[in-house]
Order: C-alpha cells, then structure tokens, then sequence
C-alpha cells in the first residue's frame, strides 16, 4: 500500500504539479504586494488622490472603480508574465523537439526495461529479488 502511494507521488507530473503551485503560490504574493503597494496609490491619484481616489458615490453606494483597475492590472501583469516565461519556451521547446533539433527525453534500454518486468514478476509470485550470479558457477 505505501509502495503503490510512494509510487504515485514521485511520479513526475505530481512533483512537477506541487512544484507549480508553489511558484504559482509565491508569485502571485509578489504581483499582488506590487498591485498594493504601487499600482493601487497609482490609480487613485490618477481618480483624484486621497484616501477616496478611485471611487465614485451613486445613491450613497460607492464603487471602487480603482481597485477592479487594480486587480485587472494585477491578473494581465500574472498572465503575462506566466506566457512569456512558462508558455512560449514551453511551446518552443516542444517545436524543436518535432522538428528534430532537440533530442526528447531518454529512453529506458531493452536491458532496463527487462530488469523491471523481471523485478515485477517475481514480486508478484511473492519471491524477492535474485541473488547475483556468481562468477565462478554455471
């Protein structure tokens, strides 16, 4: 039972896909603290400057224009920045590799792949692995 769950978490994709988040996570604190700190006073000088810049009261209901710029602003700035270094090397990485200018990821050998359903076989039938050959035996 932990075998097959150490299995399915050193999969590459699982480790690939908590490594992203993560980034994902810490990133999107730096464009969010970036938003706050700098584009947000930004907009509401822009709105009119004070406490209230970026806003506008209709029926005593006010509408902070000035942070849905903000937070616009903050989601194409993320977007951008996950396109420009995630997507496009991405996309010209795997160009290359159907063009043939990039060699894919390696193989496992006939001998490797041999071993392994070997090692599969014999756990199913309940035996450990084989003892090495000795050098001296037939």
């Amino acid at each position: 039972m932990f075998r097959g769950f150490k299995d399915f978490l050193l999969r590459g994709n699982v480790v690939e896909l908590a490594v992203a988040v993560v980034i994902g996570a810490a990133f999107t604190a730096v464009v969010t603290a970036f938003a706050d700190s700098f584009l947000t006073p930004l907009i509401g000088l822009v709105g009119g400057g004070g406490e209230l810049g970026g806003t506008f009261t209709v029926n005593g209901q006010t509408f902070a224009w000035g942070a849905f710029l903000s937070q616009v602003l903050t989601f194409v700035l993320t977007a951008a920045v996950v396109y420009f270094l995630v997507v496009l090397p991405m996309k010209t990485i795997i160009e290359r590799r159907r063009r043939g200018e990039e060699a894919g990821p390696a193989e496992p050998t006939q001998v490797e792949l041999l071993v392994e359903i070997r090692d599969l076989l014999r756990a199913q039938q309940g035996a450990g692995p084989a003892p090495a050959p000795s050098r001296g035996s037939p």
